[in-house]
């Protein structure tokens, strides 16, 4: 969501905004019909004090008995208030054009973002840590001797559909120790306070972290209209959803574990194979709601938070920024951090980390207190993947695998597998 006075003030600052994006100008389709809302307004506001002086008048024609002029009047605040009636509708249909035309904008670009079509645009920031050297052909994920008993895609297919798993025995728990390592790290060490949430939402949450209204169909819709959350950003965001806060509280650090539901529907015939893209998955997902003056900062935090889980796992990753072309809808700026996947020879994203500003915000309707008592201002919001949990399974079981079908686990997970080292050939953990 937009600023209409930032718009009126600055039409083609905001058009040449929009340009760096791929989209045409806009601003005079936002402008005209925001002109045409505010004569509407302006209209009723002066047929209501139309209506109020000829009710007054025709009070005092009635008191000195002019039935004449009486009448008159009469029929004059019949038609004033008519007309307000009239005015104020068309304004109330104008301010849902404008609303809507409004909501279908992407966020503008910082400056400092990269020009590009898609992502072929994009830079890299840096890189941690060197892909191993096999003496054989790595494999991918599914095809390593012992995930095979843990990960089971036909099952799934029959239980689900296509894009499902099954995971279990040591799979499953392995999965699962790398969530309670990711939440254990941003809890203790990255200052975020855990939060377990709804996977269920109501429209107006999804609308305001801005999956609705134009990406609906990447998401799940209930038959009662709730809708599955594509991501905890969805939740944690909308925490403070129509809230006015106080500043004092600021940083809000949340970090949630959940599942997450994706339909993928653009995605079709990309990265079927595996884990690497599903519809339901785990996230243990980042989200902070700080001061405008202070969430570029906040920013590089937080991708230092995801990349130091990755560290911590020693996996190679490269930090990209995106370019113009290739952000999120609500992003202003956006960090991804790409995994080292031997068994494609190739980066694959495993996070993504964004500053929105204040356009969820805005769509939220949600402010802070400045300190000192003046008016209320719009927070800012940012979200990121802390990480992507059957991603980052999938980064482990590739980069730790042996020539004989094993693999060997971080160090960093042994305390959650009772000090297992290494998951053997046949599925076990030993």
């Amino acid at each position: 969501m937009h600023d209409i006075r930032a718009i009126r003030e600055t039409p083609d600052a905001f058009d040449a905004a929009l340009a760096r994006r791929g989209l045409s100008p806009v601003s005079p389709q936002i402008l005209a019909l925001d002109e045409a809302r505010r004569a509407r307004i302006h209209a009723a506001e002066t047929a209501q004090a139309d209506q109020n002086r000829a009710s007054k008048e025709a009070g005092a024609a009635k008191g000195r008995g002019d039935e004449a002029e009486f009448e008159r009047l009469r029929a004059l605040v019949s038609a004033k208030k008519d007309e307000m009636a009239a005015m104020q509708a068309e304004a109330k249909a104008l301010d849902t054009q404008l609303t809507d035309l409004l909501m279908a904008l992407p966020n503008l670009p910082f400056d400092d973002v990269p020009d590009g079509a898609d992502e072929s645009g994009n830079v890299e920031l840096r890189r941690w840590g060197t892909p191993a050297t096999f003496d054989f052909t790595p494999k991918e994920h599914y095809d390593i001797a012992g995930v095979l008993p843990g990960m089971d895609f036909e099952t799934a297919a029959k239980l689900s559909g296509a894009r499902f798993v099954v995971l279990s025995g040591s799979i499953a728990r392995l999965h699962r120790a790398l969530a309670q390592f990711m939440l254990d790290t941003h809890i203790e060490e990255n200052g975020l306070t855990e939060a377990w949430t709804p996977v269920l939402v109501r429209p107006e949450m999804m609308l305001g972290t801005g999956q609705l209204p134009k990406f609906g169909e990447d998401s799940y819709e209930t038959t009662n209209g709730w809708w599955l959350v594509p991501t905890a950003e969805v939740t944690l965001t909308n925490i403070v959803h129509g809230e006015t806060v106080d500043a004092a509280t600021l940083p809000r650090r949340y970090v949630a574990h959940t599942q997450c539901f994706r339909s993928e529907a653009g995605s079709a015939g990309r990265d079927t194979a595996g884990m690497l893209r599903q519809h339901q998955f785990e996230k243990v997902e980042m989200v902070s709601i700080t001061r405008p003056e202070d969430s570029r900062a906040e920013l590089d935090r937080m991708t230092g938070c995801a990349e130091g889980i990755l560290e911590r796992l020693g996996l190679p990753y490269r930090t990209i920024v995106l370019c113009t072309g290739d952000m999120g809808f609500g992003a202003r700026r956006t960090h991804d951090i790409e995994v080292w996947l031997p068994g494609q020879n190739t980066y694959r994203e495993i996070s993504s980390v964004s500053v929105c500003g204040d356009f969820q915000a805005r769509r939220m309707n949600a402010r802070f207190k400045p300190q000192g008592g003046a008016k209320p201002e719009f927070l800012h919001t940012l979200n990121g993947s802390g990480l992507a949990v059957g991603r980052c399974l999938i980064a482990v079981l590739e980069n730790g695998q042996q020539a004989d079908g094993s693999v060997r686990i971080p160090d960093a997970l042994h305390p959650y597998l009772r000090g297992k080292t290494i998951l053997n050939a046949d599925g076990s953990l030993g």
